[in-house]
């Protein structure tokens, strides 16, 4: 199928992925639930800043940041490393290659097809923020705003992408599930989910800069609250780009490759 029947087959494919986010909202609420450790970071932050400010960083700052990266998690979350792993696994993904259209555009339009769903938790978390904390909350000028979207967005384009590249080694290695344990366990340190990556010791802070992990959550919670000047959020925002076209042709490039091992595995 060419790109221009694609795109217009994606909202197809967008609506069907809503009609499945409803369908399963039990699914979602859970999955919700499970995402809930930047609150729990939030009382530990807040309880060691009480006595002193931990960098630039108070009380009200450190309920601002949790409170912006858990809008921020509900709005970059993907699963595909996991649905792909499985269909591979069961042979289904057969199917989808029956279909006229990249299973990939499938499966982002399933993750994207969640988010009306997820809005119901986020605009409420990110209003109580703005109730609590003032207009700090969120961005304050309108390239603020326009990064940030630009940021939201790249941060989910890189989590999808990565699921897609360790799904993919599925059709490598039979299964890809303990690769994926192993990202989530970077995420967790280094994305900046835990704590502001601002906090790391100056030379471990500037590798970061140049590992995937914080564009996925840290530069669009600080973009939210107003972190960076211009130029600042200008240049980290080219590198994430540059990570999202690095992830772009890496997870083409396996899927590319693992196609021709499916026959293999296909159930």
């Amino acid at each position: 199928m060419s790109v221009r029947s694609t795109l217009r087959a994606f909202p197809t494919l967008l609506r069907v992925g809503v009609s499945e986010a409803v369908a399963y909202r039990a699914e979602m609420f859970i999955w919700v639930l499970s995402t809930t450790m930047p609150f729990i970071m939030m009382a530990l932050w807040t309880a060691v800043a009480r006595t002193a400010p931990v960098g630039r960083y108070g009380g009200d700052d450190f309920v601002r940041y949790f409170l912006a990266a858990f809008v921020v998690r509900q709005m970059t979350g993907a699963w595909a490393a996991w649905q792909i792993n499985y269909e591979v696994r069961q042979g289904t993904l057969a199917m989808r290659l029956l279909r006229p259209i990249s299973p990939l555009w499938s499966y982002a339009a399933e993750n994207l097809g969640s988010f009306p769903m997820r809005l119901f938790v986020v605009v409420p978390v990110a209003a109580f923020s703005v109730y609590k904390l003032g207009w700090g909350s969120v961005p304050q000028t309108a390239w603020g705003w326009v990064f940030f979207f630009l940021s939201l967005f790249g941060g989910w384009l890189i989590t999808f992408l990565a699921n897609v590249a360790i799904g993919t080694m599925s059709l490598f290695m039979e299964s890809s599930t303990k690769l994926m344990d192993v990202w989530i366990a970077l995420f967790f340190v280094c994305s900046g989910y835990l704590y502001p990556v601002e906090l790391f010791p100056p030379a471990f802070r500037a590798a970061l800069d140049w590992l995937p992990f914080r564009y996925q959550i840290g530069l669009p919670v600080e973009l939210m609250t107003n972190a960076h000047d211009f130029r600042t959020a200008l240049v980290l925002l080219g590198r994430q780009w540059l990570w999202v076209a690095l992830m772009l042709a890496m997870s083409l490039g396996l899927w590319k490759q693992g196609l021709k091992r499916f026959s293999a595995f296909g159930g």
